[in-house]
């Protein structure tokens, strides 16, 4: 069975910022989709207050059910950890594993203010919400502190809807719990970006599968070939039914 990758990226980015984990993966045979959500990128045209969690849900789930893909490692970056727990709640049976990477990680009925309180700071009055500036070396911007790949992000980055940090998720649908999980932390973080603890067992009953890459957040630009590793053995593991077992 060829694993099939979707790897849905983080607020303000795009799925041009998967450019360099994809050869790798799709070297070792494997299908990866990179969707660019609703309203960044080539769709910022369509970015508006009504823009929300359940705007990038529904990209996702439509991206399976179209290209009917089934038995996906699911990864989220960042904000989309929120995309993929929904998506897993409404499609579960097309996921054969969820991936965390350096990302937000709900419970029923959270938002991604509750998930980091941390991101109330970055809320203004009106319903934009920029981008993170930069900051100084070793965090960089989203953890990327080469010049020319600063750069390169920049290309990528808009702004997001307040609504996508507002709108909770749902993730009531017993299905869900049975998906197994990995959380691929990246240890390079600037205080007050904390994460929750992983929980020693995960819902369906197996213990917790914490992954570490020694990078910044936008781990994806700055160790590709590292993740591409990570998700490789992830994938791997996935097809030979070791996972579920």
């Amino acid at each position: 069975m060829t694993t099939t990758y979707v790897l849905v990226h983080g607020a303000w980015h795009t799925g041009q910022a998967w450019a360099r984990v994809v050869p790798h993966l799709a070297a070792s045979g494997r299908r990866v989709f990179t969707p660019t959500l609703t309203g960044y990128g080539e769709t910022a045209h369509l970015l508006g207050p009504d823009v929300g969690l359940g705007t990038h849900t529904a990209d996702v789930v439509r991206l399976l059910v179209e290209e009917d893909l089934r038995d996906v490692v699911l990864v989220g970056h960042s904000y989309a950890g929120l995309v993929i727990s929904a998506v897993a709640n409404q499609v579960p049976e097309r996921i054969a594993r969820l991936v965390y990477l350096d990302a937000m990680v709900p419970t029923d009925g959270e938002n991604a203010l509750d998930v980091m309180p941390a991101t109330r700071a970055m809320l203004g009055d009106g319903w934009r919400v920029p981008p993170l500036p930069e900051l100084p070396a070793p965090f960089g911007l989203f953890g990327v502190t080469d010049p020319g790949d600063v750069a390169w992000v920049r290309t990528m980055l808009g702004d997001q809807s307040l609504r996508c940090l507002e709108e909770p998720v749902a993730m009531d649908n017993p299905a869900l719990d049975a998906i197994p999980r990995t959380h691929i932390h990246c240890t390079v973080k600037p205080e007050g970006f904390d994460r929750r603890p992983v929980p020693a067992v995960q819902p369906n009953g197996e213990p917790a599968d914490v992954r570490e890459l020694a990078t910044g957040h936008d781990c994806m630009i700055t160790a590709p070939a590292e993740l591409a590793g990570l998700l490789l053995d992830v994938g791997d593991r996935v097809g030979a039914g070791s996972l579920r077992g």
